[in-house]
């Protein structure tokens, strides 16, 4: 007796897009949790004052820590680097608005001194950021 063959299946040639899709939600729900934390920048201890929240622009922070070392976003210079190159990069940037986050431990002068050389910048919208005092 001729032994008998079993039919070959026919080969499927489609995607599964099933475990792709499955996938990119997982990423995408990762990148939303993340985002937030990763906009934290600088760690400053704001001052506290009675303030009404800013309309949000596009903008540069400037931050000054504890130590006194700048940041411009996340990089950073000493005073003598920020007050040489900041001009160039707002000639380059063009921001709408420049803000300035102080530590609250950082002596009056050296962010007067950190505003002057913003001025001198030519920027006409300038923000003093600070966290709300809210009173019980």
């Amino acid at each position: 007796m001729p032994a008998r063959r079993r039919p070959r299946a026919a080969f499927n040639a489609d995607i599964n897009v099933t475990s792709l899709v499955d996938v990119a939600f997982v990423l995408l729900i990762i990148f939303m949790i993340t985002a937030p934390m990763m906009q934290g920048g600088v760690p400053v201890q704001l001052p506290r004052a009675e303030i009404r929240p800013l309309a949000p622009e596009k903008g540069v922070v400037v931050s000054v820590d504890k130590s006194g070392r700048i940041y411009v976003d996340q990089a950073a210079f000493s005073y003598r680097d920020f007050r040489i190159t900041f001009r160039a990069l707002v000639a380059r940037r063009k921001p709408s608005a420049i803000y300035l986050r102080a530590d609250r431990a950082v002596p009056y002068g050296d962010v007067v001194r950190v505003l002057a050389v913003i001025r001198a910048s030519g920027v006409k919208n300038i923000g003093l950021v600070a966290e709300s005092d809210s009173v019980p």
